[in-house]
Order: C-alpha cells, then structure tokens, then sequence
C-alpha cells in the first residue's frame, strides 16, 4: 500500500455550529460546508489546513459512535480518529489483515467527501482509531 498524506483529523464535537466558531473567527479557518452520513449518523463540517482536513464531527443521533464517544470521553469532544489517504483502499485493507491485524471494516464503505473508507481496529494500533480513506 502506498500512503499519501495525512487525509484528516476527526474532531469529536458536541456542538457544530458553537464549534465552527472557534474554528472560523478565532483561527480563520473557512467551513468549506457540512455533509450528513446517515450511514454513520454523524454531520461533518469540512475545514482545510494545507492540503490536509481537520473534520469536525456531530452525532445525529443519541445512540450514534460521536455520541457514544463523547459519553465515554465525559461529555467532552475530542480527537476521535484520524485518517491516512492511500492510493488504493482494497489493497491497503488485504496488507493489513496479511500481517495479522484487525479490521473494523473488511470491505470499504462510504465516507464523508465521497471517499471510500475502512477503519482499523483500535486493538492493533496502541488504541488510535485509524481510518483508511481513498478519494478520486
């Protein structure tokens, strides 16, 4: 598997628009929009650093994983996961489980931004939720 960049970082919050806030007026970072996954039950607001993306991320959802996240974390926010772009996500999925590692996801799914995604198992990386993503 080939690894591009550090596709984006998933920012637990409980609030999206009081989040953007601080986002947008103290750090002058532009929301480039927000997209509901209903997949996922989750709303993403998209915000670029660079050529990389710092994803703001709200449950829809009482019983959604940002929620149930933040009731783990005492109410509070905070970093969730953070993603790798690969070249290509099937491939990238195989090397990982051929070296004895676990996958949530075995099969791609969709993410937000249109991309193709799978999660490694937090087991097998010290804890971090590491999501794999490919964007065309």
């Amino acid at each position: 598997m080939e690894i591009l960049k550090v596709d984006h970082v998933g920012i637990a919050v409980n609030n999206l628009e009081e989040s953007l806030k601080f986002y947008e007026d103290v750090l002058g970072i532009n929301c480039e929009g927000t997209e509901i996954i209903n997949e996922q039950k989750v709303r993403v607001a998209f915000l670029p650093v660079g050529d990389t993306e710092l994803e703001l991320l709200e449950s829809t959802t009482e019983d959604g994983p940002i929620a149930k996240f933040i009731d783990k974390n005492n109410g509070r926010g905070g970093i969730q996961h953070v993603a790798i772009r690969v070249d290509n996500i099937e491939k990238a999925i195989e090397e990982v489980k051929a070296k004895g590692y676990k996958m949530i996801d075995e099969v791609p799914r969709y993410g937000a931004g249109n991309a193709k995604i799978a999660f490694c198992h937090p087991k097998g990386t010290d804890g971090v939720l590491l999501e794999l993503s490919e964007r065309k």
